[in-house]
């Protein structure tokens, strides 16, 4: 018996049909971002000196009571943009897009745990889905809240390095 079940972020599907096929730039740990990724425009009240748009996506199948997955953590050229363009500023976004990365490993982590059901797999899986979301907004928003969005130089240098910790120690779940 195969089931077939595609979660997307709410706002996924609709980016995904709006996008050109280039939009989209998949986590590499050999390619950074740089300033000519960042496409969009920023809003007429930015306040902001960036941002960074980034989504975490997963298809699941399932066949023969194993469950396979596809993952994907993505940053979105259009819907990124930037006002203030420096060096610093951009490791701040790349921080960002290093965090969604974590997420797809904790994801992978906790897909890779988990033991099908066949009467509660759709519950199960959106809720892991759900809560592996909730703790990755949880985490980018604590990023800017302690880093003042990069102006706290010595907060942005312990996060730089507690991101780069965190995505070592995840590193086995790389290969999702």
């Amino acid at each position: 018996m195969k089931y077939a079940l595609i979660l997307f972020i709410s706002l996924l599907p609709v980016l995904v049909h709006a996008q050109q096929p280039d939009d989209l730039v998949h986590w590499n740990k050999r390619h950074q971002l740089s300033w000519s990724d960042y496409q969009g425009k920023p809003e007429a009240n930015a306040t902001a000196a960036a941002s960074t748009a980034t989504y975490l996506s997963v298809e699941y199948s399932f066949k023969d009571g194993k469950l396979g997955y596809i993952i994907t953590c993505s940053f979105s050229r259009s819907k990124s943009w930037g006002l203030h363009k420096n060096d610093y500023i951009l490791a701040h976004e790349q921080g960002h897009f290093d965090i969604a990365e974590i997420f797809a490993r904790k994801l992978h982590q906790r897909l890779k745990e988990y033991q099908f059901d066949k009467k509660t797999y759709q519950t199960d899986l959106r809720d892991i889905y759900e809560n592996t979301m909730d703790d990755k907004e949880e985490m980018q928003n604590k990023y800017d809240r302690e880093t003042n969005h990069s102006i706290n130089r010595e907060k942005q240098a312990e996060w730089l390095q507690r991101i780069g910790s965190e995505l070592e120690k995840l590193s086995g779940f790389a290969n999702y």
